[in-house]
């Protein structure tokens, strides 16, 4: 005969579901209120100057050039020895995956330090925006890492690696980064639009953009295009937007898509990504041969092979 539950027995289950839902939540929520506690220390910061004194103009390129220094270029210095802490990692160059994750918390901390004393003028928000993300990943970056570092105790290399794919702050921490640079690449749309009729200000992706379309657009509007295909997958990658533009402008015209029957920029990327057929670098390689004639701030990674 089956031997049902006692009264206490059940009372016991139902209390420890009720604990591990209520667990679950309080991480999440955790989440959340870490972020958005950066973003309330930064409003101020969004705002200086926006009342009083001269006029000043939005997004002009020494805004770009300044955010690019003292945001960009920090964020993507601990982008890349993420990218390189975890390729070692993978590879097996590096076997302790602890001191690893140690570095990469400290490395966060730095950035986030640094890039906290940048001035953003309010006039140009989406650069202001674009740093308060920034700071969010850098400080979920920071606590991904910690966690894995004491994970890595008790775990092997590929269940940490396996556990640093799940983790909710690591997750999120990528969410703000990708948001970051979607903003930055839209600021550089305002910018263009100032200097060029024929750019606009502001370009929305659609849900189904056609190639004959993506042919049409200025580069400017096809790099926000990427950046915005790249935030809705919540994949890291090493290379930039620009870089990935370039890529889709090759494939497009090598006439593969008319073969292979792929009519949609999104049909495009996915390939793309799913071969590892972009790299950091593809963009500079082809600017003087195909790209020279853009409208294009003086921003370095547009000039050499910046990291």
């Amino acid at each position: 005969m089956e031997k049902r539950l006692t009264r206490t027995e059940m009372m016991f289950s139902l209390g420890f579901l009720l604990m591990l839902i209520v667990a679950v939540a309080a991480f999440f929520f955790g989440v959340k209120i870490g972020s958005d506690k950066i973003e309330a220390q930064y409003l101020p910061m969004k705002h200086l100057n926006a009342e009083g004194g001269p006029k000043v103009t939005a997004y002009q390129q020494q805004d770009l050039v300044s955010y690019y220094h003292t945001v960009f270029l920090p964020l993507r210095e601990f982008q890349t020895e993420w990218f390189s802490a975890i390729e070692k990692l993978e590879n097996g160059r590096s076997t302790d995956a602890s001191a690893s994750f140690k570095e990469l918390a400290k490395q966060a901390k730095k950035q986030y330090q640094t890039i906290t004393t940048a001035t953003i003028p309010a006039v140009s928000p989406l650069l202001a925006d674009s740093q308060v993300n920034v700071l969010k990943s850098l400080k979920l970056f920071e606590q991904a890492a910690n966690r894995l570092a004491g994970a890595s105790k008790d775990q092997s290399i590929s269940a940490v690696l396996d556990i640093l794919h799940t983790d909710a702050y690591y997750a999120q921490a990528v969410e703000y980064t990708l948001q970051s640079q979607q903003q930055y690449y839209g600021a550089m749309l305002k910018w263009g639009a100032t200097v060029n009729v024929k750019v606009p200000s502001d370009y929305e992706t659609p849900s189904v953009l056609e190639l004959s379309n993506w042919n049409k657009l200025p580069f400017l509007v096809k790099n926000k295009v990427m950046a915005d295909q790249l935030s809705s997958r919540n994949t890291l990658e090493a290379f930039y937007p620009h870089d990935l533009s370039v890529r889709v402008d090759e494939f497009i015209e090598s006439g593969q898509p008319a073969k292979m029957r792929i009519k949609t920029v999104s049909a495009v990327v996915d390939l793309l990504l799913g071969t590892k057929a972009v790299r950091k670098g593809d963009f500079t390689a082809t600017k003087l041969t195909r790209y020279d004639k853009e409208l294009l701030p003086q921003l370095p990674f547009f000039y050499m092979d910046a990291s």
